[in-house]
């Protein structure tokens, strides 16, 4: 009864959220569509693809980890190519590129080594394009390719590295900044590049999760920006960025953006019951070859397992880890969990236990969001593992697997006319027919790993594999 009876308002909603719904190759704007939604309205969309079927054109691309976004006719992605920040801008009816821009980071920002420079998906619609380099900023560029804006932002104290997206609502782009400390919300004129406000976030440590913008019952000019950190759920005033709301929500890395359909949202997390670390006087014990209390970096990385994750304990970078510094971290993903679906209900302060409808704790993803699709939620997991929920009730309908394309998955799921799309880091993509009870209509194989999520626009699937980006359509 919750979402089915608001799910006609929620599809309303996000139409109205995505400007230019009537070009000819629709709008996908934004990290996972409208909204951060995942879902497309257009039909005609194929089953059965590859290198070599049902290709409307493909293009070779530098490698990057940001997925592509539709709009205005272009489909714009950003790349890095050595000391080089790419910003890249194809007719979408053809694939031939517009324009290129380039920009040298001013400074080094480190990164982990499955993460890269690229990795943020830029926001864009009619008017241009805003993209974000963790070692840049914020740049703004017309659908031309002409400067419009810059604004310099960081260093970011972040060992795996920045990935949250900017997203665009009314004349404002939005950038999340979670990191060690430091953490903190932007909002920027979207055609000035002015600063309309920044809202600190002292509790947040860390997190990647892209932030979406929630319609309140109160009217069309209201609306709160749910932000998912790694330690709460919290809202924001769109236009002031105060804080409204928060309730604690433990998560490993807060990655999963969550949905929204009406007056309630859903969000999924990989937290823990347990500390993700040992007791730090066992790991002393262990490792402390010469006695002084601390964990140098040579001591740590004998730790064939944890030993690349010293910089991320390592909090303040001096080549030593402290009890406080383990204990911080190991405490990080401790907490309530799972996939939840939340009702705030125009409330203040933290959310009594009550906004929490349900919760569920089985199959749960690290970095793919969940998708809401035709009144079904879908969740994907490393192993080509899919799970249904009834978004109504979080009563599990259908728990499978895709065979044909275990692996790990990073790019989260999508969905149109029917279907779901979902692909693993292999670059095999599985095609769900979307129901409670789904089915497997196919697996395509297209020989090149996916780190990014597909895109969704006028009946065309796009795909940024490692070296190319392809756009598919049925014949």
């Amino acid at each position: 009864m919750i979402v089915r009876r608001s799910v006609a308002a929620g599809w309303l909603m996000l139409w109205m959220f995505s400007a230019g719904a009537g070009d000819a190759f629709g709008q996908w704007s934004q990290f996972r569509g409208p909204n951060g939604s995942g879902v497309d309205s257009a039909a005609g969309y194929p089953v059965a693809f590859s290198p070599t079927s049902n290709v409307v054109w493909k293009t070779a691309m530098p490698y990057g980890q940001s997925s592509p976004v539709v709009a205005g006719g272009h489909v714009y992605l950003t790349a890095s190519e050595g000391a080089r920040r790419l910003t890249i801008a194809l007719d979408a009816a053809t694939g031939r590129e517009l324009w290129r821009r380039e920009i040298t980071p001013v400074r080094r920002q480190d990164a982990f080594h499955t993460n890269d420079p690229a990795s943020p998906t830029a926001a864009a619609d009619q008017d241009g394009v805003v993209v974000f380099f963790p070692d840049v900023g914020l740049a703004a560029y017309t659908p031309e390719g002409k400067d419009r804006w810059t604004l310099p932002l960081g260093p970011f104290k972040s060992f795996y590295g920045m990935a949250a997206s900017p997203v665009l609502t009314g004349d404002l782009v939005v950038l999340l900044c979670d990191q060690r400390s430091g953490s903190f919300l932007l909002a920027l004129d979207r055609k000035t590049g002015a600063r309309r406000w920044r809202r600190e976030r002292p509790e947040a440590v860390e997190g990647w999760a892209t932030p979406i913008v929630f319609q309140l019952a109160t009217g069309m000019k209201d609306t709160e920006l749910i932000v998912l950190g790694s330690r709460r759920l919290e809202a924001y005033a769109s236009e002031t960025g105060e804080p409204r709301w928060w309730m604690p929500l433990g998560s490993s890395g807060s990655m999963g953006t969550p949905v929204v359909s009406g007056d309630t949202l859903f969000v999924s997390t990989l937290g823990s019951s347990e500390p993700a670390l040992p007791d730090f006087a066992g790991y002393l014990q262990k490792l402390d070859t010469n006695k002084d209390s601390r964990l140098s970096g040579r001591e740590f990385r004998v730790d064939k397992d944890l030993g690349e994750h010293f910089g991320w304990i390592d909090a303040d970078g001096d080549d030593f880890i402290t009890e406080t510094e383990w204990n911080t971290t190991r405490d990080l993903a401790v907490g309530d969990y799972g996939t939840i679906a939340v009702r705030p209900a125009g409330a203040r302060g933290k959310l009594a236990p009550s906004a929490v409808l349900w919760r569920f704790q089985k199959n749960l993803p690290y970095i793919p969001a969940p998708l809401l699709y035709q009144d079904v939620l879908y969740l994907v997991k490393t192993g080509g593992i899919i799970t249904s929920l009834d978004p109504a009730t979080g009563r599990s309908l259908k728990q499978g697997r895709s065979l044909d394309a275990p692996g790990e998955y990073y790019a989260s799921p999508v969905a149109a006319d029917g279907k779901v799309y979902l692909a693993n880091v292999d670059g095999k993509i599985t095609v769900l027919k979307a129901s409670a009870n789904w089915e497997i209509l196919g697996v395509n194989d297209l020989g090149d790993e996916i780190h990014s999520t597909p895109a969704l626009s006028g009946g065309r699937l796009y795909v940024r594999t490692h070296g190319s980006i392809y756009c598919f359509g049925a014949k």
